[in-house]
């Protein structure tokens, strides 16, 4: 596996580089530029030296050959010439006025000599004709070389007799300089190369320092404010070190401060059942709690620093968010969320000051409940009011028609009497009902949860129906080989589900149907299933089948004697036992209704 890089090393190798290589380019170009300025020199004083040799054998030549010069030509002074040459190791050149070559030590006799250009126009010659002396650089047109020449005119009794010239070949005097500006370049390759090794280490040291400050700042910005910074230097990067690890204890002290304050913060705020959103002034989220990404179905990790509207689609809370930033005080609003099931939201919304557009604190509270419960209260009071007005409108009316003088109709009297102690039987049953239904719900009913034999349970309330079976001619019973099982219950608790689920089911059934008991086993809980054949009910009215008062049909339920209080008091029944309550059914083929009870 690749080992990580460390930003901070890369970063001090970069700068180690950019410093070395800089100092030691200027390094280099000042002993560059002091090799060429010396070597310049050095070549100036080599070529005044050759100059100055010339000029001294040459005067010393004027001197020697004062007396052969007036002679003119002669062989005596092309010998003189050739040993002067050899013992000086220099060319000689004898050139009387007019510019013959009176002798040169380049030529073997007279006969060559002879055959030599007039030298009169030569530039050095033509100089110390002039002056006295004079010296050129040029390439010779007889021995064909690059040449240096240095001319003095001989003169005798202040009349010139004849011009001295001595030359050295350029190839001499330029192997010489070059030898020299080895020598300089191999002193100066040395002196560079400790130049560079030195720089290396003062950039070296210089650097580290820096390292171990950005080392310690990209520790400190990937959250290590245990890093401090060891420099033993008491310049001004150890100055920088001390102000460096100050600057990081006082981080560490502010960030221990913060994280404590965060942890306070996020206690509270997990700990809340409401839910708290903050947006900022661009209606990005900055926080969430946990309560408010289980009420708006995010998450609150994941929606930070996102716009409100990306993460929530609705537009009422959007617009309260707007509202609560233009409103002088807090804004308060319910919203509905429309997902897999509705719920009511309340908001109370509120700006934060101190800034031109303020961030707005959201507190949302989940009253969906509530609002099912004013709604079931409301409608609870109006079935209620409903239930309660049929049989005392009836009771009344029959009341009345007895006392206009019914009572002495003997065909019709005992029949309004009749029907004002069925209608008051049924007053009384609603009420019987509502008040179980109440104490149940409420808790104060005191129930005894004891191991209860199922069979025989069921036996007895099978019992107590059949004489309503045999009226409407329904099959009545258990169904087969039914296991042996107890349920943890209360007996007269478990009764009345049983007598309520069977009332129902052959009231709901035919002439000529079928009712059936049963049960089975699932692990640890019983289901306990009555069947029946009956009418059944429709499929959008399932959910609603175990409410208060709710009837599929109003008036044959009714008209069978029902208070629609029976499958709620059931439901209530058996989650008080630690079960529950489901229904199956298909119109025209019956119902099945389960009570799932904990097995003992």
């Amino acid at each position: 596996m690749a080992a990580k890089r460390n930003p901070a090393m890369g970063w001090s190798r970069l700068l180690f580089w950019k410093l070395f290589v800089l100092y030691t380019a200027l390094n280099l170009a000042a002993i560059a530029t002091f090799v060429v300025i010396v070597s310049g020199w050095q070549e100036d004083q080599v070529i005044d030296q050759v100059t100055q040799r010339l000029h001294d054998s040459a005067a010393l030549l004027r001197s020697d050959l004062a007396d052969l010069l007036p002679q003119g030509r002669t062989a005596e002074l092309q010998r003189r010439v050739q040993a002067l040459s050899r013992q000086i190791d220099t060319r000689i050149t004898l050139v009387a006025m007019d510019g013959e070559v009176l002798a040169d030590s380049e030529m073997a006799n007279l006969a060559e000599i002879a055959e030599m250009d007039n030298h009169g126009r030569r530039p050095e010659l033509l100089q110390a004709t002039a002056d006295g002396r004079g010296a050129s650089e040029r390439t010779s047109t007889t021995v064909h070389q690059r040449m240096l020449y240095f001319a003095l005119r001989a003169d005798a009794d202040a009349v010139p007799i004849g011009l001295v010239r001595t030359s050295l070949p350029l190839t001499e005097i330029n192997a010489e300089v070059a030898a020299l500006r080895r020598l300089i370049w191999l002193v100066a390759g040395s002196v560079s190369l400790v130049v560079i090794v030195v720089t290396y280490f003062l950039v070296a040291r210089l650097v580290r320092p820096l390292t171990v400050l950005t080392q310690a700042a990209e520790a400190i910005g990937a959250g290590d404010f245990e890093h401090d910074v060891h420099v033993s230097s008491r310049d001004e990067m150890g100055r920088l070190a001390q102000a460096f690890n100050r600057m990081t204890e006082r981080l560490r002290l502010r960030q221990s401060e913060l994280r404590e304050s965060n942890e306070r913060l996020a206690a509270v705020l997990g700990g809340m059942g409401e839910g708290v959103l903050a947006v900022d002034h661009r209606d990005r989220i900055v926080l969430a709690n946990a309560a408010v990404g289980r009420l708006l179905k995010i998450s609150p990790e994941a929606s930070t620093g996102r716009p409100l509207l990306e993460c929530v689609r609705n537009h009422r809370l959007y617009q309260t968010v707007v509202d609560a930033r233009n409103a002088a005080g807090p804004v308060s609003a319910e919203i509905e969320l429309r997902d897999a099931q509705a719920k009511v939201i309340a908001v109370n919304a509120a700006a934060v000051a101190g800034e031109d557009s303020p961030r707005v604190v959201l507190v949302l509270h989940d009253v969906t409940e509530l609002r099912r419960l004013e709604t079931m209260r409301q409608d609870f009071v109006a079935n209620v009011s409903h239930e309660l007005k049929t049989p005392l409108s009836a009771i009344k009316a029959y009341a009345e028609t007895l006392q206009s003088g019914a009572i002495d109709d003997d065909a019709n009297n005992l029949r309004f009497v009749r029907q004002i102690e069925e209608q008051a039987d049924r007053l009384s049953q609603l009420v019987l009902d509502l008040i179980s239904l109440a104490r149940i719900e409420s808790g104060q009913q005191a129930f005894d949860i004891v191991p209860v034999d199922l069979a025989e349970v069921v036996e007895s309330c099978l019992a107590g129906h059949q004489a309503a079976a045999v009226a409407k001619n329904i099959s009545l019973g258990q169904a087969a080989e039914m296991p042996v099982v107890r349920v943890l219950a209360d007996n007269e608790g478990l009764v009345q589900i049983l007598d309520n689920l069977i009332d129902n089911a052959i009231k709901y059934t035919p002439e000529r149907g079928r009712v059936t008991v049963g049960w089975r086993v699932e692990g640890n809980t019983v289901f306990i299933e009555v069947r029946d054949n009956g009418i059944g009910i429709p499929p959008e009215y399932l959910p609603r089948v175990f409410e208060r008062f709710f009837r599929v049909d109003k008036a044959r339920s009714r008209e069978l004697g029902g208070t629609g209080l029976g499958l709620s008091i059931v439901k209530h029944l058996a989650q008080s036992f630690g079960g529950g309550v489901h229904v199956e059914s298909q119109p025209g083929s019956g119902s099945t209704f389960a009570v799932s009870l904990p097995r003992a």
